[in-house]
């Protein structure tokens, strides 16, 4: 059913949503893309599923954005380039809004897109060793989309250690960013994500869809004014000079001319 993607539910209910394009670090693309909202909607709705643990198949958990996908986002009208912002943030939402538990199994290294994957898990673990970053500025691009679910997930005051900058930093950082709940070996890293789905398991299904609605509401929920902001910054971004500059710099290998 889907290509970039795959799906494998156990007889307990726990369903292991694996990025699967393991040779693009899988880079999220239109394809990802739609296949992600489909199968995050796929499963909010189905009564067998009681708990999906995301994760990446692979050296890398997500590498962000796919960059011909955000090439052909430069050649774009603005119309298209709106419409499939509108796709990557419709995908989050509905990832966030998911009425079943959602660990992220974060089996290696998240840029960009990945770290907005990330946040919009309701607890994810991660590998030690793993690097992270929020990268877009080095291409002249923001972290639009993804920042409403980044601040929401780290907090106004950390995410500004790295939300501007586009430093890499480690799965230690990323524990005190709150953006891991923590890290632990790969070896261990089953086990740990087993003892998060485990309690779940105890619980009633309908109870726990109702505590993490009302969650996200006590939260604040992120409006679709917030989201439509988003959007729109992003695509402001693709008609500017600094991305152009910066996309065609990683294209060509070279700095860009901001870079000193």
């Amino acid at each position: 059913m889907f290509e970039t993607v795959t799906l494998t539910t156990d007889a307990r209910g726990v369903t292991l949503l694996t990025l699967n394009r393991p040779e693009k670090h899988n880079a999220l693309d239109a394809q990802m893309i739609a296949e992600l909202t489909e199968a995050a909607q796929q499963l909010g709705a189905d009564p067998g599923v009681r708990v999906v643990v995301l994760t990446g198949a692979g050296a890398s958990f997500c590498a962000g954005g796919d960059l011909g996908w955000m090439r052909a986002q430069m050649e774009a009208d603005r119309a298209t380039r709106m419409r499939e912002a509108s796709k990557l943030a419709a995908m989050l939402g509905a990832f966030n809004q998911m009425p079943k538990p959602l660990i992220g199994r974060i089996q290696g290294q998240a840029f960009g897109g990945g770290i907005g994957m990330m946040a919009v898990c309701d607890i994810a673990i991660g590998v030690e060793g793993a690097k992270f970053g929020l990268t877009e500025t080095r291409l002249g691009l923001i972290p639009a989309t993804i920042g409403p679910y980044v601040l929401a997930r780290m907090g106004e005051g950390r995410a500004r250690r790295v939300f501007m900058s586009a430093r890499v930093f480690s799965a230690r950082d990323a524990v005190s960013l709150d953006l891991l709940a923590r890290s632990v070996a790969m070896e261990d890293l089953d086990a740990a994500i087993e003892a998060e789905v485990a309690p779940y398991l105890a619980c009633a299904p309908g109870a726990v869809a109702r505590a993490k609605a009302l969650a996200l509401h006590l939260g604040g929920q992120i409006s679709p004014e917030v989201v439509d902001h988003s959007i729109e910054e992003l695509a402001a971004c693709w008609e500017g000079a600094e991305a152009r500059e910066g996309v065609a710099a990683f294209f060509e290998r070279r700095a860009p001319g901001w870079a000193s």
